[in-house]
C-alpha cells in the first residue's frame, strides 16, 4: 500500500509515531509522577482534592489522588492502573511505584536521544529488574516478633497520619491479623472479614476494633428487648415472604371467602416455618432479604428478635462470629445449622440505631472509626485499611527490607558494579535503571527539606563503611541523619520493594513498547497534546 492509501485510510485519525509518541507517553507520566511525588516520606505533603460539587478531601494516600483525580490521557490511565495493581497486592507503596515508573521512562528518553534503540533498552531493564529481585532477597530479614511488625506497619503509616493515632490503628491491625491467621480466602480476605464502620461525635482516637459485628441497623418488632445475654441464632440468606404464584398469572376472584381462605393459608404457612424456629430454642433471626408484615406479629408472640436487609458479607462475618450455617429455606434448617451468639444490644449515637452482635468464635471483627468530622473519620478509615492490609500480608511473608530508601542505594550500587559484566549496549540501559532506583531517597530528602544530591551521595559513601549498617543504612526522613535503618525502626516489608519494582519496571517497558498512537478524531474531544518535553 502506498503513502497516500495510508493517509486515506487513516484520514480520521490523529496519528503521533516515533520518537514524539514516546516524548507524548513520558511527558504524561512525568506528569503523574509530580501529582503525587510531594506526598511520600514522613515529611510528605498532604494533597486537597476537590470534585465538581465543590466536596473537599485532603488526603496524603498516592493511590487516593491518582484513583480520585480525572485523567483524560490515555497513557496516565494506564499507568494509574499500574499503581492500582499495587494497591491491590500489596497495599503499600504506589507513590514509590510511580515516581520509580516516571524515573525510569525519563532516563529511557536520554538513552533513545543519544541513539539506543528502544528494544535495547527494554532488555536491558528486564536484566537489571531479574538482578535486583534477587539482591533485595539477599539483604531481608525476617520480621519474627510482634515489635518488628508493628514498626513496619507505622512506618507504611508515616506522613499520613499523626504518630498517636497511627500506633492506635497500628494495634487494630495486629490484633485483626492475628485472628485472620489461620484463615483462607486471598489477599482481600482482611477487607472480607474485618467490617469498617464510621460513626460521628468523639476523638478519632476513640475509635475501636470489636470482635463483634456492628450496624446501623434496629430490631424489626419495637416491643422486644434491645439487649439479650447471649442464645441461638439462626441466619437465612433469603426472606420470610409470603408464598407467591411461581407462574406470571392473575387471580380472578368472585367470593370474599377465597380471598379469606388464602390470606389464611399464608398465614398458615408463616407459623409453620416461625413455629419451626421456635422448636430450635432460636431467639435471634437475621435475615438477607424482606420479613412479610403478616410475620412480624407471629415472631412477636415466638419471642424471636428479628432483622432483616443484611448485606451478604455481614450474614458471612456473622457467620464465622457465631458459628451458624446460612439456609435459604427456613423448613430445611436443623440443629446443626444454628449458632449461638454471646450478647445483643442496641444504642442510639447521633439519632441512628446501631447494633452490635457480639460471638465467641473469631474469624470476623467490626473497626469503628469515630472523629468529628467525616472527611477525618474517611482519612483514618483509608490508614487502617493500609495498616491491615500490611499487618495481615505480614502474617504470611514476614521479610523486610530497611526503609529511608537503603533499599534503593543499594540496589543502583549492585546493579552499576553488575553492568559492568554486561559486553552489549544493555550495560548503559542497566545503569540507567540503576539511577533510576535513586529517584526515592531523593524524593525523601526533597519532601524533608534537604537536598537531595548531597544525601545520595552520603548513602551511598556510608553503606561501604563498616561504622554504619551496609546496605541497612539510609536516610531518617524526620531528622535527616543518615543511621542504621533496623536501629531507627524504619521498615519496609519485602512485598512492597518487590511489587513496586516489578509494577514500575512492567509500566515503564510497556511505554517503551509503544513507538505509534492512533486516536480517533471525535470533533472537539480530540485531546491536546501539549508537549512537556522537547521533540528533540
Amino acid at each position: 500500500m502506498s503513502d497516500a492509501e495510508h493517509e486515506v485510510a487513516l484520514e480520521d485519525t490523529d496519528r503521533i509515531h516515533g520518537r514524539t509518541a514516546l516524548v507524548r507517553n513520558v511527558a504524561a507520566a512525568v506528569s503523574l509522577s509530580n501529582a503525587v511525588r510531594s506526598t511520600l516520606g514522613p515529611r510528605g505533603l498532604d494533597k486537597m482534592l476537590v470534585d465538581e460539587e465543590g466536596n473537599v478531601r485532603v488526603t496524603n494516600d498516592g493511590i487516593t489522588v491518582l484513583e480520585t483525580a480525572r485523567v483524560e490521557h490515555p497513557t496516565a490511565n494506564l499507568l494509574i492502573a499500574s499503581s492500582s495493581s499495587q494497591d491491590r497486592s500489596a497495599r503499600d507503596g504506589t507513590t514509590t511505584t510511580v515516581i520509580l515508573m516516571a524515573e525510569m521512562l525519563q532516563n529511557a528518553l536520554e538513552l533513545v536521544r543519544s541513539g539506543i534503540h528502544p528494544s535495547i533498552i527494554i532488555n536491558g531493564y528486564s536484566i537489571a529488574n531479574k538482578r535486583a529481585l534477587e539482591e533485595i532477597k539477599k539483604i531481608s530479614r525476617e520480621a519474627d516478633n510482634r515489635n518488628l511488625k508493628a514498626s513496619v506497619i507505622k512506618t507504611s503509616l508515616q506522613g499520613k497520619i499523626d504518630s498517636m493515632l497511627a500506633e492506635h490503628l497500628t494495634e487494630f491491625a495486629l490484633i485483626a491479623a492475628e485472628a485472620l491467621t489461620d484463615e483462607e480466602g486471598g489477599k482481600d480476605l482482611e477487607r472480607l472479614r474485618i467490617k469498617r464502620i464510621q460513626i460521628s461525635g468523639g476523638r478519632v482516637l476513640d475509635s475501636e476494633l470489636l470482635p463483634a459485628l456492628v450496624l446501623a441497623k434496629t430490631k424489626l418488632i419495637g416491643n422486644t428487648s434491645t439487649f439479650s445475654e447471649g442464645g441461638k441464632v439462626a441466619i437465612v440468606d433469603g426472606g420470610i415472604e409470603e408464598r407467591k404464584l411461581s407462574l406470571d398469572a392473575q387471580i380472578e376472584i368472585n367470593e370474599l371467602g377465597v380471598l379469606k381462605d388464602f390470606q389464611t393459608r399464608n398465614e398458615k404457612y408463616l407459623r409453620e416455618i416461625i413455629n419451626h424456629l421456635k422448636k430450635l430454642n432460636v431467639d435471634l433471626l437475621i435475615v438477607r432479604d424482606g420479613i412479610a408484615d403478616d410475620a412480624i406479629s407471629i415472631l412477636s408472640e415466638a419471642g424471636i428478635t428479628a432483622y432483616r436487609r443484611f448485606e451478604r458479607d455481614d450474614l458471612e462475618r456473622l457467620s464465622r462470629l457465631t458459628k451458624t450455617n446460612m439456609i435459604r429455606d427456613i423448613r430445611k434448617i436443623t440443629k446443626d445449622d444454628i449458632g449461638d451468639y454471646s450478647s445483643r444490644s442496641e444504642e442510639n449515637i447521633g439519632g441512628i440505631n446501631y447494633t452490635k452482635i457480639e460471638g465467641e468464635f473469631g474469624g470476623a471483627m467490626t473497626v469503628v472509626i469515630r472523629g468529628s468530622t467525616p472527611e477525618i473519620r474517611e482519612e483514618a478509615s483509608r490508614s487502617f485499611d493500609d495498616a491491615l492490609g500490611v499487618s495481615h500480608r505480614l502474617s504470611k511473608e514476614s521479610k523486610i527490607l530497611p526503609g529511608g530508601g537503603a533499599t534503593q542505594i543499594h540496589l543502583a550500587r549492585k546493579l552499576r558494579e553488575y553492568a559492568t559484566t554486561q559486553s552489549g549496549r544493555e550495560q548503559i540501559a542497566i545503569e540507567g535503571y540503576a539511577a533510576a532506583l535513586e529517584i526515592v531517597p531523593r524524593t525523601l530528602a526533597e519532601n524533608a527539606g534537604y537536598d537531595p544530591i548531597d544525601i545520595v551521595l552520603s548513602l551511598s559513601a556510608a553503606q561501604t563503611k563498616e561504622e554504619y549498617g551496609g546496605p541497612w543504612t539510609g536516610i531518617n526522613g524526620n531528622s535527616g541523619e543518615i543511621k542504621d535503618m533496623f536501629e531507627e525502626e524504619i521498615f519496609d516489608p519485602i512485598f512492597v520493594a518487590e511489587h513496586a519494582i516489578s509494577g514500575a519496571t512492567e509500566a515503564a517497558i510497556s511505554i517503551l513498547r509503544i513507538d505509534d498512537v492512533l486516536w480517533a478524531k471525535k470533533g472537539p474531544e480530540t485531546p491536546d497534546w501539549s508537549n512537556q518535553i522537547e521533540d528533540n
